[in-house]
């Protein structure tokens, strides 16, 4: 300012900072990755989406521009709403499962005794084992001559439970496995919220007389809300996308009772080679799971700020 008033004049840029070239396009480079990643993301998308409005087909050389042919033709298929239906039911039933006995087997694990601290680490082994290896634990452990599970059911006087070989309990076994498998995440997500806590709040609530079911209700749910929020977003995200176990235990059976959006688009693009019409599939599925992580993130955020103390619309 002083140079200016003297001069009468601003200086120039290159007389007013001496910034050097490589700070100069630090900011740039810090973006690239960003620039990289999300190219990475809309391209593929880009692509999907052209492909979805052609016929295109691993079964002849040559393709052409259909426009929404596709995409009319999945509307009207009664398969296409058959698989909507059970992959909402399937991601449902699945997620909410494991948030109950996910935030329930937390409840019970945040305490300091030796059981405890030996069941947080057993607990964790199934988040180390791939879903598809875990199906087919699961496979031998339901068999009916050599599982064991197929053998307590035995003991207990069941002979005819069909497992995955019924419609009427495929859908509930594939579940059972899901669980299985993922339900240590929303305990490591739980505990970590429940860790977190403040002490203060609990303590006055215990002097208060407060009941323990007056102290979830009121103090330990809505402070640890944001962590539910985050493994139900995560959890659904994947429930509603899951291939691996489906296809490794049933491949969609019987019949047509498991075939979710992503086995029914396999289907349709890598048995039946018709990629053009497999492909409005998961772009359905994309908009699902969007529409869903948007609604959930937004609740998501209020909860932090109440949590935090911070009411909504406020800074």
């Amino acid at each position: 300012m002083k140079a200016v008033a003297e001069t009468g004049r601003a200086l120039p840029s290159a007389e007013r900072v001496n910034i050097p070239r490589t700070r100069r396009y630090r900011p740039y480079l810090i973006l690239l990755p960003a620039f990289l990643l999300t190219a990475g993301i809309l391209y593929p998308f880009g692509v999907a989406i052209y492909y979805s409005l052609t016929n295109f087909s691993f079964k002849y050389e040559k393709f052409s521009f259909v426009g929404l042919e596709n995409w009319v033709d999945m509307f009207r298929d009664p398969g296409f709403w058959h698989s909507l239906w059970i992959t909402a039911k399937y991601a449902l039933l699945a997620t909410g499962a494991e948030m109950v006995i996910g935030v329930g087997i937390a409840l019970l694990l945040n305490r300091e005794t030796r059981l405890a601290r030996s069941l947080r680490i057993v607990l964790i082994f199934p988040l180390m084992i791939a879903p598809v290896i875990a199906t087919l634990i699961w496979q031998l452990m339901i068999n009916y001559s050599v599982g064991v599970i197929g053998h307590g059911l035995r003991w207990i006087g069941i002979t005819d439970f069909t497992w995955a070989a019924d419609p009427d309990t495929a859908l509930f076994t594939v579940v059972l496995i899901d669980a299985w498998v993922y339900t240590p995440f929303v305990i490591l997500l739980t505990l970590a919220g429940l860790r977190s806590l403040p002490k203060a709040p609990f303590e006055s609530a215990m002097i208060d007389g407060g009941s323990a079911w007056f102290t979830f209700r009121n103090l330990t749910l809505p402070m640890i809300l944001p962590f539910l929020l985050i493994a139900l977003v995560f959890r659904l995200m994947v429930s509603l996308q899951e291939f691996s176990i489906i296809f490794a235990l049933t491949s969609g059976g019987p019949g047509d009772t498991l075939m979710t959006l992503p086995l029914t688009a396999y289907t349709e693009g890598f048995t039946y080679k018709e990629l053009g019409y497999a492909l409005p599939h998961m772009l359905v599925l994309w908009l699902i799971v969007f529409i869903a992580s948007r609604i959930l993130i937004k609740y998501w955020s209020r909860a932090q700020g109440r949590a935090s103390g911070v009411e909504e619309g406020t800074t």
